[in-house]
């Protein structure tokens, strides 16, 4: 297990490139099994719609579920990467295990308290009486694996911390793969409808822990899981990081929550299922978009972390245009697939004609303006990755308050409809306002670190 990537010597564009484009994949073959299943559900006879439907439903919740590994392993990543940059490799080891413990802490705790609270959440976020079954059923399939799918996604994040871009990709390309050839299996042969689909998630998360675990404790990692070291300290440090990807998370999930329980609302018994459905379409697309920049985001961070702490500033601004150039051109290129390739897309999900023209106009409202998105996703993770919690929260929070005024208001002033155009006044105004913050403060967080030119 050869460590391929130097993040304090190796040329700044090429690093990046190794560092994103793996994890861009894991991302977007992670965003592909979510629509596998999505796909075999809306196909099932006679009831895929409502099926589809009542999984769209759950998905706020898994998002929220999920979140809370991002707490940990994002918050712990970077502050692991600083820590080998210092060359404390002592210190970067009892940050690994204290992200463990968190993580299995965290599993216990939300697998008690979501199967406990799963009825009445359902109800409350967008559920209705012809839907309820098919969420409840998945839910709590999906709950009772959340120790899985925590572990597999929080310590993934230690392998690409420690330059192992590749190992995260194959944890992510495990879960997938084997994911996507089950849910036939699960789905239609055994006839488990949506609980199958269900256990093909959770089996194929039992698959990617079991791997991220065992590459971790290998010897020949720079820093191996370990047990033991544990101090509240550096917990308290981990969430404070984390604070600001586990909020980007947690409030996506609260926001697609409100977007459901508007569609319903305003949509009325004849149209709220039917917007429903189109929402959870309009959101798998939206994952192909977000999912992948995040990965190329996210995966990066730790050339922008070991660089802060070794106090090189000028690999940190180089990193800084290669990764937001990456990102406008990722969204550019999407942006043609959005007005070429959506129909198809769509169909995937439905036959219903109807249903499919109204799911592509929303996709191309909700992604109208994924380009300044493209500057506000590597802006906010980047910082981020500097330390600078406060900022990244505050920008992230803001863009999230556009949304959620715009989710309330829109649907009451004009029609359920204009829900979505939430999302595309929301990057706009966001990317705007994180464009202004950060120009602003970066010079600064250089110069009090007192970074080498």
């Amino acid at each position: 297990m050869g460590r391929t990537n130097d993040l304090g010597r190796d040329p700044v564009f090429p690093l990046v490139c190794r560092l994103a484009i793996p994890t861009m994949l894991a991302q977007l073959v992670s965003v592909l099994y979510s629509i596998v299943d999505r796909i075999y559900i809306g196909n099932i006879p006679e009831i895929g719609d409502l099926a589809l439907a009542g999984v769209g439903v759950c998905g706020p919740i898994v998002t929220l579920l999920g979140s809370f590994a991002t707490l940990v392993g994002l918050g712990g990543a970077p502050i692991l990467a600083m820590r080998m940059g210092e060359g404390n490799r002592r210190e970067a080891s009892r940050v690994l295990s204290n992200c463990f413990l968190m993580l299995l802490a965290l599993s216990g705790v939300l697998t008690t308290l979501f199967l406990l609270l799963k009825g009445q959440l359902l109800w409350w976020f967008g559920a209705s009486p012809a839907t309820f079954g098919y969420a409840d059923s998945y839910l709590t399939i999906y709950t009772a694996g959340t120790f899985f799918a925590l572990m597999a996604t929080g310590m993934n994040s230690f392998l690409i911390a420690q330059g192992f871009s590749g190992l995260g990709m194959a944890t992510v390309m495990l879960g997938a793969v084997l994911n996507i050839a089950l849910d036939p299996v699960f789905i239609f042969a055994l006839d488990l409808g949506v609980a199958g689909a269900a256990y093909a998630t959770v089996l194929s998360q039992m698959a990617s822990c079991a791997f991220v675990l065992c590459a971790l404790l290998r010897r020949r990692m720079p820093v191996p899981l370990r047990w033991g070291g544990f101090d509240g300290r550096i917990m308290v440090r981990v969430a404070t990081f984390g604070l600001s990807p586990f909020l980007i998370l947690a409030t996506d999930s609260v926001l697609l929550i409100v977007l459901n329980t508007v569609l319903q609302r305003y949509g009325g018994a004849e149209l709220g299922d039917t917007l429903v459905t189109c929402a959870t379409i309009v959101q798998s697309y939206l994952l192909l978009i977000t999912l992948p920049m995040g990965g190329l985001t996210l995966g990066t961070q730790p050339v922008i972390s070991f660089n802060y702490g070794a106090g090189n500033a000028g690999r940190i601004k180089s990193a800084m245009k290669v990764i937001v150039g990456l990102c406008l051109a990722f969204c550019g290129g999407m942006m043609v697939v959005t007005h070429t390739l959506s129909p198809a897309f769509v169909s995937l999900f439905t036959r219903d004609p109807e249903l499919a023209a109204r799911s592509v106009g929303y996709i191309k409202v909700f992604t109208a303006m994924i380009l300044p998105l493209a500057v506000q996703y590597p802006l906010v993770d980047e910082t981020t990755a500097l330390g600078q919690v406060r900022l990244a929260l505050f920008c992230s929070l803001f863009r999230k308050s556009v949304f959620l005024a715009c989710l309330l208001l829109l649907p009451a002033l004009v029609s359920a409809e204009a829900a979505f155009l939430s999302e595309p006044i929301a990057d706009l105004v966001a990317a705007t306002v994180t464009s202004c913050l950060f120009l602003r403060a970066f010079p600064r967080v250089l110069a009090k670190r007192a970074c080498r030119p």
